[in-house]
């Protein structure tokens, strides 16, 4: 199969468990706790594995580059949690998520331009238009511009970890850097798992690091501008349970509109 329709399917799959994991994390009483505990749990659990991965493989090693590249992921992965925990527990996931995901592309677009040299085409413009409709359709019920700037700060900050993390899977193998990603994201995230321990965060966990990882992969053989709009997938999925599931159901047919249109803007960009 060729490498970027790979990538693409890669990051669908992922697009799915990211659903998953941030529906149970809306439910959750403290966000921000559940995925201080969730994220170090699953990974102390992986270490052992990706141990014996490391030895079977000849014992590779990632560069300093690569170290330094997983550190500074994992404190935007700190960024994004705090932002996404916020945002979780003042408004509606069925505006906050399709807004902080067609967010992320449009500016992983700018990233992938103007920096690794990735082009677009026409088409691919045309879906930038599509996304900030989409974007502009999905806002806040209420808050006016201060309920819109946490989800556009959550996007900012996945297509930052986003773009760190395309850079890091070069460094070395695809599933070292992952682990390196997680552990830095774990070291990061720690402090704010204080107890009592929250019930579901071993769920979550194991849904997030399935998801990134698979990211990371397709990050591996496919360009950012097509991986980060096809992770999108899942932001239809999510807007119709936050509408018809959690009862957001004010300006409903307009959010859901406007996820059409930002999953319709994400593919455009992999034409």
């Amino acid at each position: 199969m060729d490498p970027v329709a790979l990538g693409a399917l890669l990051a669908l799959a992922s697009a799915g468990l990211h659903a998953a994991w941030n529906l149970r994390l809306k439910a959750s009483v403290d966000p921000l706790r559940t995925a201080a505990q969730a994220i170090p749990l699953v990974t102390l659990l992986a270490t052992p594995a990706v141990a014996l991965a490391w030895w079977l493989n000849g014992r590779p090693l990632l560069p300093l580059e690569g170290w330094l590249l997983a550190l500074g992921s994992g404190a935007v992965e700190l960024v994004y949690f705090t932002l996404l925990s916020r945002a979780y527990q003042r408004g509606e996931i069925s505006s906050i998520y399709p807004i902080a995901r067609g967010t992320a592309p449009l500016l992983a677009v700018v990233v992938g331009v103007a920096l690794l040299a990735e082009r677009l085409l026409a088409l691919q413009w045309l879906g930038v238009a599509a996304l900030i409709v989409g974007v502009w359709l999905t806002r806040p019920v209420s808050g006016g511009r201060g309920g819109l700037l946490l989800p556009l700060a959550i996007g900012a900050s996945i297509a930052l970890y986003s773009a760190l993390d395309r850079l890091g899977v070069r460094t070395g193998p695809v599933w070292l850097y992952a682990w390196a990603a997680f552990a830095a994201m774990s070291l990061c995230l720690a402090p704010f798992g204080r107890a009592p321990r929250v019930p579901g965060a071993a769920a979550v966990g194991t849904l997030t690091v399935a998801a990134y990882s698979l990211v990371l992969l397709a990050l591996s053989i496919a360009p950012l501008a097509v991986v980060a709009p096809a992770r999108e997938a899942g932001v239809v999925v999510v807007a119709g349970w936050g509408v018809f599931r959690l009862g957001e159901t004010e300006r409903a047919m307009q959010k859901l509109v406007g996820a059409v249109f930002v999953v319709a803007g994400a593919f455009l960009l992999i034409a």
